[in-house]
């Protein structure tokens, strides 16, 4: 469409203001392209304010724009947003950068491996725009649904939780909009500005930046191969005399740890000894891989007392667009979270609660997580591999069986940003470690994704084209000789 945008672009000096544009009929032939395409390219054009678009009529040059005023003057701003800082124990800071890394599209031709979400070719693509199509005729469809969620929808979510059992009831769930905002919601609602919050050591950035912008303190717990390690967590607890922790017992982001057995009894113990909460995020409990053993409950099916409070999201699983997700808690905090979100957001659109239905309920959807089970898995063996062969020199300390990505010890004295830049060079564009720790970091690291790829191909060229970039920046004891060419790494 890019492509297109910018001829018809240029050629808009033809057309006197007003002046009428060739039909999509006939654009269509010229630049033998889809009509949608053209339909698209001529939105670009009207949002840029440069065509304007008549129903029935076709599409026209705009009129030339009157003289934009002048700029005001904002620097008052510097004072006002100062002073307001000032007045707080911990200053408020909003800083989207972790996140941005992997919400923003490289470069076309760069490899993505800092990618957060599953490529197209992986989402339930006809799946959910069926799902869609029937859920825009289900009766009532485009009215105002329940605050907390349509019913049958929690109780979906609260089964998913608590399993058939009955450990989370369908009264104990509130229906949100994505992860990222059940997390704010539960943050808000658990801790107020100034306190500090325990957080996993490292740990995913968006939640840390959730926590800054709320004015809360990160206070990080280390984790080791089984999660968070709960004498530290003891530790912390008492030093600091918080009353939340944020942890992913779960695939963990970014080490993929699985909190080990014997220790998800303790967290819970060691939480409700200190009288704090537990913020479990789930984020992908659908995202297991084939060769994964049988897993372990969320920590809120064996949490009778409402020490947890539980967040899963269908979005990993899915597509970046289809933000539903689900906050779980039992007691009086429930109610707090109630009134954040209702003050936030008032209710997530019915349409895409519906969908959301008839996804889960369709038997597109157990076929869509055995496939996408088993492709993770070939994707996550075929990075291994060319790791192991292409780039020995960054440790890989773990390997998940879940989740979407690897998470590489850099060599000591490499300088991880230039080692990001290197990469980018080379045209693969990696996360680097640093905005997952919330304190100084004990060395540098990368996080590679698999998901966000086309396939195994772009895996093993992109991780030939790092070996480029580690042969640029990788201190020199470290160096070694050119890896091997593409053609003798793994498929």
């Amino acid at each position: 469409m890019g492509d297109l945008v910018n001829q018809l672009r240029r050629e808009l000096d033809r057309y006197s203001p007003g002046g009428k544009l060739p039909s999509s009929r006939a654009l269509v032939e010229r630049f033998r392209v889809s009509p949608v395409t053209v339909s698209r390219a001529l939105a670009q054009l009207a949002a840029e304010g440069l065509v304007v678009t008549r129903p029935g009529a076709g599409a026209f040059r705009a009129r030339p724009r009157p003289e934009a005023a002048a700029a005001g003057d904002t620097s008052w701003q510097e004072v006002a947003l100062s002073a307001d800082s000032a007045a707080e124990l911990v200053p408020r800071s909003v800083d989207a950068s972790g996140v941005l890394v992997s919400l923003a599209a490289p470069a076309s031709g760069v490899i993505e491996f800092n990618g957060g979400y599953l490529h197209p070719s992986l989402q339930p693509e006809r799946a959910m725009a069926a799902a869609l199509s029937r859920a825009g005729r289900r009766p009532g469809a485009w009215g105002r649904p329940p605050v907390e969620g349509l019913p049958e929808l929690r109780e979906w979510f609260a089964r998913s939780i608590g399993g058939p059992g009955g450990g989370v009831t369908a009264a104990e769930v509130l229906v949100t909009s994505g992860g990222q905002s059940a997390l704010a919601t539960a943050l808000r609602a658990l801790a107020p500005p100034g306190a500090p919050v325990l957080v996993e050591s490292p740990t995913y950035p968006g939640m840390l930046a959730i926590a800054r912008a709320a004015g809360l303190r990160p206070v990080p717990v280390p984790v080791d191969a089984d999660g968070v390690r709960p004498s530290l967590l003891a530790d912390a607890f008492r030093a600091t005399g918080a009353r939340v922790f944020v942890c992913q017992p779960l695939f963990q982001n970014p080490t993929g740890a699985v909190l080990a057995p014997e220790r998800r009894g303790e967290v819970l113990r060691i939480a409700r000894a200190a009288g704090a909460f537990v913020v479990e995020d789930d984020f992908v409990r659908r995202l297991v891989h084939e060769d994964a053993a049988e897993l372990p409950r969320p920590l809120a099916a064996d949490d009778p007392d409402g020490v947890v409070v539980h967040v899963g999201s269908l979005t990993k699983a899915t597509s970046p667009s289809f933000r539903v997700s689900a906050l779980a808690a039992r007691g009086p905090v429930l109610e707090r979270l109630r009134a954040i979100q209702v003050v936030d957001t008032f209710f997530v659109p019915r349409p895409l609660q519906e969908a959301a239905l008839e996804l889960v309920g369709s038997p597109a959807w157990p076929r869509h997580l055995r496939t996408l089970s088993a492709e993770l898995k070939v994707r996550r063996d075929t990075m291994t591999a060319a790791l192991r062969l292409g780039l020995p020199e960054l440790a890989l300390p773990h390997i998940p069986s879940g989740g979407y990505h690897l998470w590489l010890r850099l060599p000591d004295g490499t300088d991880e940003v230039a080692l990001v830049a290197a990469a980018l060079r080379a045209g693969v564009a990696i996360t680097p470690g640093r905005p997952y720790f919330s304190a100084e970091p004990p060395a540098g690291h990368v996080r590679l994704s698999f998901a966000a790829v086309s396939g195994t191909g772009e895996i093993t060229e992109g991780v030939r084209r790092l070996r480029t970039a580690c042969d640029e920046v990788l201190p020199s004891k470290t160096a070694r000789r050119r890896p091997p060419t593409a053609a003798n790494l793994p498929a």
